[in-house]
């Protein structure tokens, strides 16, 4: 039985939801419990496995709803692939970026119970993505690198996604498995650069969110970056992604 609009739906707001509460939570608490307050190699990659494994069961659980995008990205590339229904697109989006402004909200709300994770969340405009320029942190990249990055390695992501989900595919049903770990492994590389987004549900949640800060409306800036390069190599995943897919074998006379 084929899911209804309103499932759809709800299963992305509760994926995207998910996506942020955990992986930005990871984020901003990571540094609180022995990591320390750099950006080591161990919260890299703690963070990094939060947001592939998230996505990896959230694919499972609600793959077989909605598609499981959880970002915007995905969405417009699925829609130019025509792999979903064009009226789906608007109401995916706006589930994915309203459950993400609320996984932050949790993550604020669990923040606010200590003064140390509430500085942290502040201090990190709660786990923005950004580059040099507008006062965001030191050691980050310029504009073009982040550009780069983004466009580049949203590009592989949705290419693997569109690829393991085809339908003729006959391991689709470890297509879970190929896409967390290909965020997993997309983070490792992107978050010493920019702090990793492929995402504009993830970033700009907590941009936000913490724009009402003085020291964060860094976020608020720059955010239209972690809209325009995913929504870009998203798409540019469906045009190569349709060059790959095998042509049909005609039937034998």
């Amino acid at each position: 039985m084929a899911a209804t609009a309103s499932q759809r739906y709800l299963a992305e707001f509760v994926g995207t939801f998910a996506l942020l509460l955990l992986g930005d939570g990871a984020a901003v608490f990571s540094s609180l419990v022995g990591f320390g307050g750099g950006l080591d190699a161990a919260r890299v990659i703690l963070i990094s496995a939060a947001f592939g494994l998230t996505v990896l069961a959230g694919a499972y659980a609600l793959g077989e709803i909605s598609g499981g995008h959880f970002n915007p990205a995905v969405t417009l590339s699925m829609a130019l692939s025509r792999r979903m229904p064009g009226r789906d697109v608007v109401p995916y989006i706006v589930a994915q970026v309203a459950g993400a402004i609320l996984g932050v909200l949790v993550v604020l709300g669990i923040a606010y119970g200590s003064p140390a994770a509430w500085a942290n969340a502040q201090a990190s405009a709660i786990g923005s993505q950004g580059y040099s320029g507008n006062g965001a942190p030191s050691g980050l990249f310029n504009m073009g690198s982040a550009f780069l990055i983004e466009l580049t390695l949203t590009f592989l992501f949705v290419l693997v996604i569109q690829a393991v989900t085809r339908p003729e595919n006959g391991a689709k049903n470890l297509a879970p498995v190929a896409i967390g770990f290909t965020l997993l492994v997309a983070n490792l590389v992107a978050i010493p650069v920019d702090g990793a987004s492929l995402n504009p549900a993830r970033s700009f949640a907590p941009a936000l969110l913490s724009a009402g800060w003085a020291s964060a409306t860094w976020s608020i800036k720059e955010v239209w970056l972690f809209w325009v390069a995913p929504i870009l190599g998203g798409l540019l995943a469906s045009v190569v992604e349709s060059w790959l897919r095998p042509t049909p074998t005609p039937p034998a006379p």
